[in-house]
């Protein structure tokens, strides 16, 4: 009687843990999927494409240099936006004035360069143009801080606002048309190559390493994530919420400044809508690479998979010739189904906490 009561729960417990383990597994696997999902999208694009390749005309998509070099400078505006949006959505907000804040800062860089080059050596004179289009762009995002940590405005309206007046200022400053920039040092960043590597892509490179360390490795990145998981923890905390906003919005001004700068030397002019058709390509970067808009997660590394996705989507669709309204299709597909597996794994990993 005594040995039937001992063995029986040893019984019972061989038949459960089991399933608790395929339970855990399920779950793991659907998360892991999840956090992958912009690297998964990368590589099945690479496949499509290479496959296309080879059946339409013979030809390879992976093994030419050219297009990695296409690729990666096709990917370079929409990353330096995506980049100050990933800090912005991690944090629950948004920024919808970086498109014309981008293009504000490339007329900035534009006449900048022009005028100190008739004072100040060309190298010297390109390099001012940048800075103080960087700078420039702190202003809008100055206020889009002030607007939204100290008067409570919503990030939608209050960014959305700012689109506008920076859209108008820039085609003021323009003239309505394209700023041409006459500078050899500055048609040089923005397309000469070091070692078959666009100068381009260096700079983005050396500034996403620092704001991928500022993420992950500060307490200005920590606080980040604890404003966008639960903003009332966060202040219980001790975080002064007002002031990180603040400076989160003119980090986000920054980056599309850089953005703007880099397309003038790209294109050697400024233009005024720069930026325009990136708004959409920078918050898609940062869904596809796995951030939630409901703020509280994202990566900087998961946001440069979804540049990349976005990228090899334009450059792919042209390099095969397809007509490039195809594009908004295909990136659509993309972050619907990103948003899918987002909301599967919110499920899973509540279904986990509830247990």
């Amino acid at each position: 009687m005594t040995i039937d009561n001992i063995e029986a729960p040893k019984t019972d417990q061989q038949h459960v843990a089991p399933q608790a383990d395929h339970g855990d597994q399920a779950k793991t696997i659907v998360n892991r999927i999840a956090q992958l999902r912009a690297w998964l999208f990368l590589a099945a694009l690479i496949v499509i494409f290479e496959i296309w390749a080879r059946i339409d005309f013979g030809g390879t998509f992976i093994g030419s240099s050219f297009n990695w070099q296409s690729v990666a400078v096709f990917a370079v505006a929409p990353l330096l936006l995506a980049i100050g949006q990933t800090f912005v959505i991690i944090s629950g907000g948004i920024d919808l004035s970086t498109g014309f804040i981008m293009g504000f800062a490339a007329v900035i860089a534009a006449h900048v360069t022009n005028i100190a080059g008739l004072y100040m050596p060309l190298p010297v004179a390109m390099l001012l143009g940048i800075v103080v289009a960087m700078l420039a762009a702190t202003l809008p995002g100055l206020i889009n801080g002030l607007l939204i940590s100290r008067l409570k405005v919503p990030p939608f309206i209050g960014t959305l606002g700012m689109f506008g007046v920076a859209r108008g200022t820039a085609f003021l400053l323009a003239g309505g048309t394209t700023v041409p920039v006459k500078n050899s040092y500055f048609a040089e960043l923005g397309n000469g190559r070091f070692y078959g590597v666009p100068y381009l892509v260096i700079v983005t490179i050396v500034f996403v390493i620092v704001m991928h360390y500022l993420l992950s490795q500060t307490r200005f990145g920590q606080h980040n994530y604890a404003i966008g998981a639960n903003a009332q923890a966060a202040r219980r905390a001790g975080i002064d919420i007002r002031t990180h906003l603040l400076r989160l919005y003119i980090l986000s001004a920054v980056c599309a400044g850089l953005g703007g700068a880099l397309y003038a030397a790209r294109f050697t002019a400024g233009a005024a809508q720069a930026g325009e058709p990136l708004l959409l390509d920078s918050v898609a970067a940062v869904v596809i690479g796995g951030a939630s808009l409901f703020g509280g997660s994202g990566t900087i590394i998961g946001t440069i998979a979804g540049a990349l996705v976005i990228a090899v989507i334009q450059y792919g669709l042209v390099f095969m010739n397809v007509e490039p309204f195809w594009q908004f299709i295909a990136v659509g597909i993309v972050i619907i189904i990103s948003v899918l597996i987002d909301q599967a794994q919110r499920r899973f990993s509540g279904a986990k906490q509830d247990e």
